[in-house]
């Protein structure tokens, strides 16, 4: 019995290893290993930093934050985004009006997906993997569903070695063979995840790793929309690098996560 769950098991492990490294095989070294140039680092400005520190849904918060805090919008903890002044101060919150619609009020989670896949906010990343900071959004896919598909097969080598070692499914003398036959597919995905942590994981980030020594290193410029004072300026700088969490007023909060 324990035989039958071993294959299913041994060859999810292979073939989830082998997309895995047929991915990895495809990585540019010299792209991956860049330093970022100063050039580079000049351009990395508040909704940049979002981008390599969240992807676009970060982008958006920021917006959303920055457009709440100057009055430009009224979000409220219900749910609802309400459009106070129409009058957009650049590319991204002019996107932000129209993705809201005529009615000048939508609901906050809708505007939020909306936003994300927005031509405006997606041209941020292709902008910085342009420049060698966030890694292209086909590479951070494949990579990403390659990762998952080998920690499936791991949990799933997991659950048939349990299978296997259920009362009636292996006699009391394969016990032994059983756990070192299925050891083989768990070293083996195992194996694959901890090299994954250190060869591959970078991939799986919006930032390059040259977009990481940016987040470590850049200055942030001012952004487009007007002037901002050293409180707000720090706020948007944390919502940038860690999102919604970093935002002091609760009701606010709370209506970002809706």
């Amino acid at each position: 019995m324990w035989l039958i769950l071993l294959i299913p098991a041994c060859f999810t492990a292979v073939l989830s290893c082998l997309r895995l490294v047929r991915v990895a095989a495809t990585f540019d070294p010299v792209a991956g290993s860049a330093v970022a140039r100063p050039d580079q680092l000049a351009g990395v400005g508040l909704y940049e930093t979002a981008y390599l520190a969240g992807g676009p849904t970060r982008v958006v918060d920021l917006v959303l934050v920055l457009m709440a805090g100057r009055g430009r919008l009224h979000l409220a903890h219900t749910g609802w985004t309400t459009v106070v002044d129409p009058q957009g101060r650049s590319r991204l919150e002019r996107a932000v009006i129209g993705a809201v619609g005529g009615d000048g009020q939508c609901r906050t989670a809708q505007l939020r997906a909306a936003l994300a896949g927005h031509a405006t906010v997606l041209e941020i990343g292709e902008r910085l993997a342009a420049a060698g900071l966030a890694t292209p959004a086909e590479v951070r896919e494949r990579t990403s569903l390659a990762v998952r598909r080998v920690r499936h097969a791991f949990l799933l080598g997991l659950a048939l070695l349990a299978a296997a070692l259920l009362p009636g499914s292996t006699e009391p003398g394969d016990t032994g063979a059983a756990l070192a036959w299925f050891s083989l597919p768990l070293i083996l995905t195992g194996g694959t995840l901890l090299m994954a942590r250190v060869d591959v994981q970078p991939y799986t980030r919006w930032a390059a790793p040259a977009g990481e020594q940016a987040l470590r290193s850049a200055t942030l410029p001012q952004q487009h929309g007007g002037p901002v004072d050293e409180a707000e300026r720090e706020l948007l700088t944390a919502v940038a690098m860690v999102g919604p969490e970093a935002v002091t007023d609760a009701r606010l909060r709370a209506a970002l996560r809706h």
